[in-house]
């Protein structure tokens, strides 16, 4: 299987479903692929009619079932220097390379190349194929698919996101929360201060604010954290604002992420804030000009993955590669979306996080054979 694995990826690959672009011919090759062996295939467009979500499921209609899960969009290749086309895979020393072999094109490859092997078999429990779009930008497509999959009744019982782990089991991660802040003010000459709103002024205040959260959150830090670091992490990406010297800025544009640890971190840090711009810095904005305020946009807002002493999932995993031992790591992934949805939840796949987004990115055969041991184990486990 590991040769078919290899051709899927090259075709994959050739896709370049970088975020910002379409992925809908990628996946309506995929749904050629899997229409003649059966599958039940469905594509789930975005209000923009140019990326899609595709379920599909292999075996009997009933509940229950394991979900193989990956992500379909890639990170821009601009400005890296890669040795060769990023967008045609290349195999090297028992490397291929190309972007998205690690993340996660590889794990979808080996999901598909499983799929031949499945529609073969008496299946008991259904397995279903889940690839989603704008991962890599919040986790835009699953947020969307989740809730549509639990309004039509979809009820599988475990899921397995295969993020680049190097085939490690992961039980648990942070959540990502980022945002964006506008702060509009009034502009002036910088001659006369206390006749503008500084909207620069009001946004440094508000990083303050920010970093005095980011030290109380350590003090939240479960006893228990498996964590490095062990509490909730706060970090400011970029504050942008101002034309010139001398003139009072009346636009400031402000980024920042949190990645929590537990739920109730996540509310701590938003209720804060939002005391703090409603009692100190709108009165004092808007006692100069009525019409200054500040906008917060939410880019993304990922739930982490809770570890879990009843796992179905990792206990699966765990049994098909014949590791006991389980991880938490700091990145995200979709897989906290599908334990909200009342899923056991596991991260395991082939590739190194190391290699992912960089030039020249690659994944090991080696990895993608272990991957579709794995994965065979998970086809001999639902059938007769």
């Amino acid at each position: 299987m590991l040769e078919t694995t290899e051709d899927i990826l090259a075709r994959l690959i050739a896709f370049p479903t970088v975020s910002s672009e379409s992925n809908l011919e990628m996946m309506r090759w995929i749904a050629d692929l899997l229409d003649p062996l059966g599958a039940n295939v469905e594509l789930f467009e975005d209000a923009s009619g140019t990326k899609a979500n595709m379920f599909a499921t292999l075996g009997p209609d009933i509940p229950g079932g394991i979900v193989l899960s990956g992500h379909t969009d890639v990170v821009p290749v601009t400005d890296q220097a890669w040795s060769s086309d990023p967008f045609e895979m290349v195999a090297r020393d028992g490397l291929l390379y190309g972007r998205g072999t690690c993340d996660m094109k590889g794990f979808i490859a080996a999901t598909l190349a499983l799929a031949g092997s499945l529609s073969r078999r008496t299946l008991t429990r259904p397995v279903h194929l889940c690839f989603t779009h704008d991962e890599e930008v919040g986790c835009m497509g699953a947020r969307a698919l989740v809730p549509e999959l639990k309004r039509r009744g979809y009820a599988p019982t475990m899921a397995i996101i295969g993020e680049p782990t190097e085939m490690r089991i992961i039980e648990g991660h942070k959540g990502c929360c980022e945002y964006t802040c506008r702060f509009h003010g009034l502009e002036g000459h910088g001659s006369a201060p206390e006749r503008g709103v500084n909207a620069v002024g009001y946004a440094v205040r508000y990083v303050t604010r920010l970093m005095q959260l980011a030290e109380a959150l350590k003090g939240r830090a479960p006893l228990d954290s498996r964590f490095d670091p062990p509490w909730t992490t706060v970090s400011v990406g970029r504050l942008h604002g101002g034309v010139a010297h001398n003139v009072i800025p009346g636009l400031a544009e402000l980024e920042w992420e949190m990645r929590p640890v537990q739920a109730g971190d996540a509310g701590f840090v938003k209720d804060a804030l939002n005391a703090f711009v409603e009692t100190e810095l709108l009165p004092e904005m808007r006692r100069i000009h009525p019409e200054a305020r500040i906008d917060t946009q939410v880019i993304g807002e990922v739930a982490g993955l809770e570890p879990m002493s009843d796992n179905a999932a990792r206990d699966l995993v765990a049994h098909l590669t014949g590791s006991n031992a389980c991880d938490v790591v700091p990145f995200g992934t979709e897989a906290g979306l599908f334990q909200e949805m009342g899923l056991s939840v596991v991260v395991c796949g082939p590739g190194s996080i190391a290699q992912a987004h960089k030039p020249d990115e690659f994944i090991a055969r080696t990895q993608l054979a272990e991957c579709i041991g794995m994965l065979e184990g998970v086809a001999r486990s639902v059938s007769a």
